[in-house]
């Protein structure tokens, strides 16, 4: 399994989406004539830009990437949560009209006929659409959760089995039923909605503006790596582990297995409310990426987790502090002249953390 991740920048999930199938080349790897589903995020109810739910847009590129290379089965496949009806998601996400223009069928899971499939815990019952396609992609939003801190590729799995077994695998804690699950269904390609994921909880309320999608085979590796961008210890994340062990993917990764396809650009202003506005009161902040600037809010996120306060560390982001000196930790290579530079670009989550916790110990 290739372990490598591809990176796009930008706010157009149907232009990212096209760049990142075409730069790696999928259609090379889908036989002519294969079945293709497609299965997003449709937790419930609740439009993309609110950071729980797969964007259209990013449907939209896939049906196009693959109607041009002449594929035509291809189908949109999902099971929004316990409580909530699929196709009522299906409205309120703005799914119906991309798939009618391609004349795209979608099928609601929670209606489909499950089939008993053994696995590292025991049987697990899996939709039969999903298990029977010959080429599943995974959809998933990069976002909070709060039992299980992070999701991304190797829960969004969850949709593929029906409402009883969700209930069971809640019953069993979640984390072995997910890695067993991914270990025996093993999308084969899966594109990550990491434009605006919500900061704690899965559905949605609190988006944090990050303009990033992410492309992979690995979805262990896919995870860790979301781990590192919104701060996350993997080993606070136990599926992940246990998802590399049951041989669902590789957890190992370098920084010689991620590709940039471009670089993240000035975002329009930054938009802030509630909870974000709270920990980023004593940040300055001057024409900052909005990738880099997610970074810096998962970051102060994780920070005020650990301590029950918020950091008051003098923080400044943004590439109008270019060459501008600054006495505090300077986020990202813009800021060149700060006492402290996290240099990258983007840096990621994880080593925010931990420079301001250094920073704090010489204070």
């Amino acid at each position: 399994m290739d372990s490598r991740i591809s990176i796009v920048y930008g706010s157009d999930a149907r232009q990212l989406t096209l760049s990142l199938l075409e730069h790696s080349d999928i259609k090379s790897r889908v036989p002519l004539g294969a079945s293709i589903a497609l299965k997003p995020n449709l937790v419930v109810a609740s439009p993309a830009n609110l950071g729980a739910t797969t964007h259209p847009g990013v449907l939209e590129g896939i049906i196009e990437y693959f109607f041009g290379h002449g594929h035509r089965n291809i189908s949109v496949i999902e099971s929004s949560w316990v409580g909530e009806r699929t196709s009522r998601a299906f409205e309120v996400c703005g799914y119906r009209e991309v798939l009618k223009r391609f004349n795209v069928p979608f099928v609601d899971l929670k209606k489909d006929k499950a089939i008993s499939v053994k696995s590292q815990i025991g049987r697990i019952d899996i939709c039969e659409t999903a298990l029977k396609t010959d080429y599943l992609i995974n959809l998933p939003v990069l976002k909070g959760h709060c039992q299980t801190r992070l999701t991304c590729a190797l829960k969004n799995l969850k949709g593929c089995i029906p409402d009883y077994e969700k209930r069971r695998f809640h019953a069993m804690g979640l984390h072995k039923p997910i890695a067993a699950l991914a270990a025996v269904l093993k999308p084969k390609l899966t594109i990550v909605d990491g434009l605006c994921g919500d900061l704690n909880f899965e559905e949605g309320g609190t988006p944090v503006l990050s303009n990033r999608m992410l492309l992979g085979e690995d979805m262990v590796a896919l995870d860790t790596f979301a781990c590192n961008l919104m701060g996350v210890d993997p080993d606070d994340v136990p599926y992940i582990g246990l998802a590399e062990l049951y041989g669902a993917g590789n957890a190992k990764v370098t920084s010689e297995n991620i590709i940039s396809l471009n670089s993240p650009k000035k975002s329009a202003p930054i938009k802030q409310s509630g909870i974000t506005k709270n920990l980023t009161r004593f940040v300055k902040e001057d024409s900052a990426c909005s990738a880099c600037y997610a970074g810096l809010v998962h970051a102060l996120y994780r920070l005020k987790e650990e301590r029950g306060t918020p950091c008051e560390l003098p923080v400044a982001i943004g590439q109008g502090y270019k060459g501008v000196a600054f006495d505090g930790v300077g986020v990202g290579n813009c800021c060149n002249c700060a006492s402290v530079q996290i240099k990258g670009c983007p840096p990621n989550a994880g080593a925010i953390v931990q420079a301001l916790i250094d920073f704090e110990k010489t204070k």
